[in-house]
């Protein structure tokens, strides 16, 4: 066994959340994503995907699903056009050190209040809910677009969630997910999927949950929510994966190399 996989992993399982998160937001050890590190190219992403569509984001109600807690990716879609801006994370409480440094100046979106700097809510929401619920999703008005980066691959109900997003997503509306197969302890990018669900869900599954979906699990969740669906491979690893294949458990094996090796996608929805 590779024990140097199996000693970070076991630490990162039985890591404290409150440490996990100190270490996520400064990116000390554990790697944080593109909308915490560089959220004006993670705007510009979502708004070339609308171009390539022939759609816009000027005037669009936006759901940021798994904001992950620092506000700069709704002021980025704001000041790119979006009329209003839903930041939905069940997990991620506001990042009130960041978010009060970061925009005290921007009084046309933000106020002080007692519990921190909270956006104004005609122009931005934070919505720590479950969204599967059935009071959460039927108060919400509905979405012009749903967008996520890095969040789906977390998700324990991929099924349940996306059925949530798709009902509060106007008829024509467009979902863009990007979504990261790989192990996040990168180095092994398939690692992960050598190991039984008892094992990996007892010893090794981080706080922050990897549901191991491959590019089929997703393509099945997605299409039986909505009726139209493209999913984009953006990077495979094949030489990683034929190295790793003989340990890999059968139910992460397609017997399509082209799927099995895949490590980044981009899906594309909308009814």
């Amino acid at each position: 066994m590779n024990l140097r996989y199996l000693l970070p992993r076991l630490a990162r399982r039985f890591l404290p959340e409150q440490i996990v998160r100190f270490l996520l937001l400064r990116n000390m050890i554990i790697k944080a994503g593109i909308e915490t590190n560089d959220p004006l190219a993670a705007v510009g992403r979502y708004v070339d995907v609308l171009q390539q569509r022939g759609r816009s984001l000027p005037g669009q109600r936006v759901m940021v699903f798994g904001y992950g807690g620092r506000f700069d990716i709704g002021l980025g879609l704001l000041k790119a056009g979006a009329s209003h801006v839903v930041l939905c994370d069940k997990f991620a409480p506001p990042d009130e050190e960041h978010n009060r440094l970061a925009f005290a100046g921007e009084e046309k979106y933000f106020v002080v209040e007692k519990q921190g700097l909270r956006p104004r809510p005609e122009w931005m929401t934070l919505l720590q809910e479950d969204i599967r619920d059935e009071a959460v999703c039927s108060a919400l008005e509905p979405f012009d677009l749903v967008i996520s980066s890095s969040v789906y691959e977390h998700v324990d109900d991929v099924e349940g969630v996306t059925r949530s997003l798709a009902r509060v997503t106007k008829p024509g509306g467009l979902h863009i997910h990007y979504v990261d197969l790989r192990d996040h302890y990168f180095k092994y990018p398939f690692e992960m999927l050598r190991f039984s669900a008892k094992t990996w869900y007892t010893w090794l599954n981080p706080s922050s949950n990897h549901n191991r979906y491959r590019i089929w699990n997703y393509r099945a969740a997605f299409e039986s929510s909505f009726k139209d669906v493209e999913i984009k491979v953006l990077a495979r690893d094949e030489e990683s994966f034929r190295k790793l294949q003989p340990h890999i458990c059968p139910e992460f094996l397609s017997g399509n190399i082209e799927d099995d090796s895949v490590t980044l996608i981009l899906v594309i929805a909308s009814n």
